[in-house]
């Protein structure tokens, strides 16, 4: 029984994980860096957002910001109990923060940052040593190459945009 119940948490992962690759993909075709969210509560999409910093000139109109803002939205309420976020790349700081006081309870993300920054580095310390990973139930690498050539393919093709 227990196979059967894990094996039906792993369905959905791989099935709303699928969805945000698919958001992810309207991001690129925007000019956007492709990034995909989804927030969902109850089996139920109750949020769904694409990068679109650009689009609207907001440095926070991040694909978890957006999701987690209808989420709020639509059930009528700032605190996300119970709810899942999945998103294609591993969520930063700002994301974190609103993870976090949002108090969504489950975290799924497909790729994590290939850069060794100053802002990464922070966000793997929150990550494992502030103990991310106790306070919000973290799965990450969800389709993980498929997320990672999705960034890797929009980051060549801006600098090979000849």
């Amino acid at each position: 029984m227990n196979i059967i119940k894990y094996n039906s948490f792993l369905y959905n992962d791989i099935r709303w994980m699928y969805y945000c690759i698919l958001l992810a993909e309207n991001a690129r075709k925007q000019g956007e860096v492709p990034v995909g969210a989804i927030l969902v509560k109850n089996n139920n999409i109750i949020g769904m957002g694409y990068n679109n910093v650009i689009r609207f000139n907001d440095p926070t109109a991040h694909a978890e910001i957006i999701a987690i803002r209808q989420g709020g939205n639509k059930i009528g309420n700032y605190r996300l109990l119970n709810s899942v976020l999945y998103v294609t790349l591993k969520p930063c700081l700002m994301c974190i923060g609103a993870i976090f006081n949002a108090r969504i309870k489950k975290l799924v993300f497909g790729t994590e940052y290939t850069s060794n920054n100053v802002l990464n580095q922070l966000t793997n310390i929150i990550y494992n040593d502030c103990c991310i990973y106790s306070l919000v139930n973290s799965i990450d690498n969800v389709f993980s190459n498929i997320c990672s050539m999705q960034l890797k393919y929009f980051f060549y093709c801006k600098r090979n945009k000849n």
